[in-house]
This record gives C-alpha cells, sequence and structure tokens, in this order.
C-alpha cells in the first residue's frame, strides 16, 4: 500500500514525533512504502509555552525523513500541501490528531484528497484537556472531512461518537515505546541522578500541566514518612513557581528532586529504572505515551480513574487504579502500593502484557481497518 502519513516527525521532537516514527517504520518493514509529511510551523508560540520545538544536537532521536510542506497558520500551504499530497496518489492518507487547533489545516487537505485515497486519524484527543473558543468548530471541521478514526482508549472513543455518532472508529490499544533502550541496574541509576539509593522512589514524568495533577502529588508526597522519594522530570507548560511553593511548604521537601527541563531519550532509562512506581495523578486524561514507556520498562503505575487510564493500567495487575484525582486517594494508592503488593507480581503481568501491544500488530490492524472504509 502506498501511504502518505502527515503528522509530526523529525525534526520536532517529543512523544507524537516518537510515535509517528515508530508506526511508519512498522508499516515499511510490513512492505508498505510510506511518505512523511511534516510541518514547516507546527505550533505558534502562544500555543506552546516550552522550551523549544525541535530536537536538540544532543537528543537522541530517530532522523525519519520527511519533507516539512505545511505551515498550520498559513493557509496558503494548505493547498500546497494538498496538491503534494495528492500528485504523491497515495491509498491511505494517515494522520495523527491530539488538539484542535490542527482542525483547519488537517481537515483542509484530507478533504482535497481523490476518491482513490482513504483517510484515516489517530485519534489522541477529540474533546481536549484544556479548552478553548474554537474547539468545538475546528474537531467538527475535522472530523467530517476523515473517512476513519483509530482510538487508543474508549474514553477517546466515546468522545469521537459524541460529536460525529455515524464515524467509523477502529479501537487499537496504544502499543509500547521501545526505542528507550535497556533497564538499567537500580542502584546505578539512583546514584547517576544523585538520589538516595535505598528510599521508596516515586517518579513523575512527562510534560506537566494543570490537569496532569502535579500538585495533588507533591501534597499526598508530603503526608509521607521520610522513607520515600520523589522525583519529577519533565519540562513544565507554563510557569513552574506554583509547584515550587507547594514544595517549600512540604516538610520532606529535601526529598523532591525536580529535573524540570525537557528529557531526552537518551536520559529516559536512568529515570524509569531508578524509580519503584510512576505516578499518573491526572484530573483528565485519554490515554498517555508514559503508560507505553512505564510497561516497557515494566515499571508498574499508579494512576487516578480517569479517562481511559483504567483500560490501560490493569488494577491490581499491572498497577494501582484510585477511584478519584484527590489527595487522600493518591495518598491511600502509594501506601497501598508498597505495604500490600510485590513488584515481582505486577512485572510478570507488564511482561506478557508487552507481548500483545506491539507496532506490528497497530500497523497491521491500521491496514485492515482501511480495506473496510
Amino acid at each position: 500500500m502506498r501511504i502518505a502519513y502527515l503528522s509530526t516527525f523529525y525534526p520536532f521532537r517529543g512523544g507524537i514525533a516518537q510515535f509517528n516514527a515508530a508506526l511508519k517504520t512498522a508499516l515499511e518493514q510490513q512492505g508498505h512504502e510510506v511518505e512523511a509529511y511534516t510541518f514547516t510551523t507546527q505550533y505558534p508560540k502562544l500555543l506552546f509555552p516550552g522550551e523549544t520545538q525541535l530536537v536538540k544536537p544532543e537528543d537522541k532521536v530517530n532522523p525519519i525523513p520527511t519533507k516539512r510542506i505545511l505551515n498550520t497558520i498559513n493557509p496558503i500551504t494548505y493547498q500546497n500541501t494538498a496538491a503534494k499530497i495528492k500528485a504523491y496518489k497515495p491509498d491511505l492518507l494517515l494522520m495523527k490528531y491530539w488538539m484542535s487547533f490542527f482542525g483547519p489545516s488537517l481537515g483542509y487537505v484530507s478533504g482535497k484528497m481523490s476518491n482513490q485515497t482513504k483517510s484515516i486519524a489517530i485519534l489522541d484527543n477529540v474533546i481536549p484537556h484544556e479548552k478553548r473558543f474554537f474547539d468545538t468548530a475546528f474537531t467538527k471541521y475535522f472530523l467530517k472531512r476523515v473517512n476513519g478514526f483509530v482510538s487508543m482508549s474508549g474514553k477517546v472513543k466515546d468522545d469521537l461518537l459524541s460529536l460525529s455518532p455515524n464515524a467509523k472508529v477502529k479501537l487499537i490499544p496504544h502499543p509500547l515505546y521501545n526505542h528507550f533502550g535497556e533497564i538499567i541496574d537500580k542502584k546505578t541509576a539512583r546514584l547517576k541522578l544523585n538520589l538516595h539509593p535505598d528510599k521508596k522512589t516515586l517518579l513523575f514524568f512527562g510534560f506537566i500541566r494543570d490537569y496532569k495533577g502535579l500538585d495533588l502529588l507533591i501534597n499526598a508526597f508530603d503526608k509521607l514518612d521520610d522513607s520515600y522519594q520523589l522525583i519529577i522530570a519533565g519540562e513544565s507548560y507554563g510557569n513552574f513557581d506554583k509547584y515550587n511553593e507547594i514544595i517549600e511548604k512540604t516538610k520532606n521537601k529535601l526529598s523532591i528532586h525536580k529535573f524540570v527541563r525537557y528529557i531526552s531519550d537518551q536520559e529516559v532509562p536512568l529515570f524509569f529504572s531508578a524509580a519503584d512506581v510512576c505516578i499518573l495523578p491526572y484530573r483528565s486524561a485519554t490515554q498517555s505515551g508514559i503508560t507505553g514507556i512505564s510497561y516497557h520498562f515494566e515499571l508498574p503505575m499508579i494512576a487516578t480513574n480517569t479517562g481511559g487510564l483504567a483500560e490501560i493500567i490493569h488494577h491490581k495487575k499491572t498497577g494501582i487504579i484510585v477511584e478519584k484525582p484527590e489527595i487522600q486517594t493518591i495518598l491511600n494508592g502509594i501506601t497501598s502500593y508498597f505495604n500490600e503488593y510485590n513488584l515481582e507480581y505486577f512485572r510478570n503481568n507488564i511482561r506478557n502484557l508487552k507481548q500483545e501491544l506491539s507496532w506490528d500488530e497497530m500497523a497491521k490492524n491500521i491496514i485492515r481497518f482501511s480495506e473496510q472504509l
């Protein structure tokens, strides 16, 4: 099959670029021809409060060859992009959709394809965590111009059908990332991160945004004794000062280790190998790429019962699900995890799950789904 893949690729960085690179590789390994198209401008600065959208020289990335043609804030490039992809004559146009801001540009391109080209959007979100006035209009515009949708959680599927009841949708679980390298010896990882070698170690990982509930976790951590330590690792989308203010008021602030910056791929094994558990105290969620990384490193998770997290993290098998995004329930989940469960039991269940959640399987399912459209 000839596939045009329009989304975030190298030289952009982050989890979405990693996802697309892994899926493109899996499709090519199955014999499909895949041409990658990406942005000249992905976000305006207003919508990207992080340090940079692009990889740095020291980042370890998969430099996928791409055609940079689409500027999300320049409608003239919408026409040029549609014309170039249409000239490629793909059997399938594949896109990733995670924010309503992309609705006009991706929707326009998809709507200009010929009848011989089917379009599929892999949905991270349909209804956003952080709402803006244009969300519904932009998303509905996009949904009308796509033939089929892949959802990676039941929550996203339900959100899609609430806006487009007749949408054709296939539920495929988020695959596990497999490019981060091997697990490192725990004591070695902790030594390199200047952590206490023997404390029970919690990890909050990924971009820091309000809906992810880091403030709840810090307040819950304050109620734990001195046998625990907390790692906060990730770039802050917005000012981190409000979190620092909470940390300064905690009795065990010296046991909170902050790495508030973009974490490169080559550093990821250190953080996940050093931890005893990964915490997702989210106020809202659909699915999270962090679960795929955590499973790759066979690290159990504690997560709030929001969005599709409970579909991915199997309660009392691969982690703990706590009912509400509240300080006390998160605290209870942490103490229960360490007092009542065996880490090796969780890891054995994760190893079994890893065999099912492969990129190869996702690629096969997408192709089968496209043939039914």
